[in-house]
């Protein structure tokens, strides 16, 4: 029998979505690709394939998931199944550069970006940004290894210490600094190709801005001894959020393989928008959901099991065909 197959590596991020397929009485298979052997001469079975690598794979030890996922997407489109978030998509998952190139296609700005791929070659590179500016791994995910610097000697100090923290892929991103004058960004969400809703995101606490629960500190920054602080969430869902970002970015994910994906923007002063992320791998915030009432990780489930009846009718067509 036809089924969903989910293809990713990471448990935590997946239960939200195990709870959907329940609820919904979907079939559905995970494939948990850490490590393993794939056998490219043998046929794949029948279904819908749900793609959710993370190039963040590393931090969780699976350095080669990505790798291992190239491959059986590979091995899947070769047999023509129905892969959501396909190998282009997987690509720009892992690869900032390539994103931006993508991006840069359909008129989509993004901030001014140098690579560089060495220490010394990254100090170099920095001293063409005239202001603050960040750097960040190209493949990183969760917002890791994006620090902030106000100028080249506090950089320095950094690349030359033991505190430094290569990209795993060896290239580091140095970015000018795009302030937001409230210090937030905005993350698009996309299910099927079509627009979810936006969140807004409070980025005062630091730019690890993973939405999935399993993310968040709780009560980190509660200091030892004193009652909690109430503060405000720090993922907001914008209520009839409206913006031409939105048919630019649809544009963009059909062009390349994508049908789930949450994009980032960021506004300056001005109200310019910068994009700089691409994560096909969304995850949802619970507490952000229940408040307005939108639940992403049913939408995906809803989705994927439209995806499956349409393709196990299409099967039915043919075999009255034949």
């Amino acid at each position: 029998m036809s089924k969903i197959y989910v293809i990713h590596e990471n448990e935590a991020w997946v239960e939200p979505l195990r709870a959907a397929f329940e609820e919904l009485r979907l079939p559905y298979e995970e494939w948990f690709l850490s490590e393993g052997t794939l056998d490219f001469s043998a046929t794949p079975p029948e279904g819908v394939f749900y793609n959710r690598m993370s190039a963040s794979s590393h931090t969780r030890g699976h350095r080669y998931a990505p790798e291992l996922t190239s491959g059986v997407l590979a091995w899947l489109e070769s047999h023509r199944r129905r892969v959501i978030n396909d190998s282009r998509a997987l690509q720009l998952e892992i690869n900032k550069l390539a994103q931006y190139g993508a991006l840069a296609l359909h008129g989509i700005r993004t901030p001014r970006t140098v690579a560089a791929v060495g220490r010394e070659h990254i100090i170099e590179a920095a001293k063409s940004f005239e202001q603050a500016f960040i750097t960040k791994h190209n493949r990183a995910g969760k917002g890791l290894g994006v620090r902030l610097f106000p100028d080249i000697s506090s950089l320095e100090a950094y690349v030359k210490s033991d505190a430094f923290e290569d990209s795993v892929d060896g290239v580091t991103l140095i970015q000018e600094y795009i302030r937001s004058p409230e210090q937030v960004i905005t993350r698009v969400e996309f299910v099927g190709g079509k627009f979810l809703y936006a969140v807004q995101v409070d980025t005062s606490l630091g730019f690890e801005i993973c939405p999935a629960d399993v993310c968040q500190v709780g009560d980190a920054f509660c200091p030892v001894g004193t009652a909690p602080v109430a503060t405000p969430p720090r993922f907001n869902i914008l209520k009839g959020f409206s913006h031409p970002i939105v048919g630019a970015y649809e544009r963009f994910i059909a062009a390349n393989g994508i049908g789930i994906a949450g994009i980032e923007f960021i506004a300056d002063a001005e109200g310019e928008l910068y994009t700089y992320d691409v994560n096909t791998n969304t995850n949802y915030n619970t507490a952000a959901e229940a408040l307005a009432g939108v639940y992403g990780m049913r939408m995906i489930a809803r989705y994927l099991g439209d995806e499956l009846r349409r393709l196990t009718r299409a099967d039915a067509r043919a075999a009255v065909a034949a």
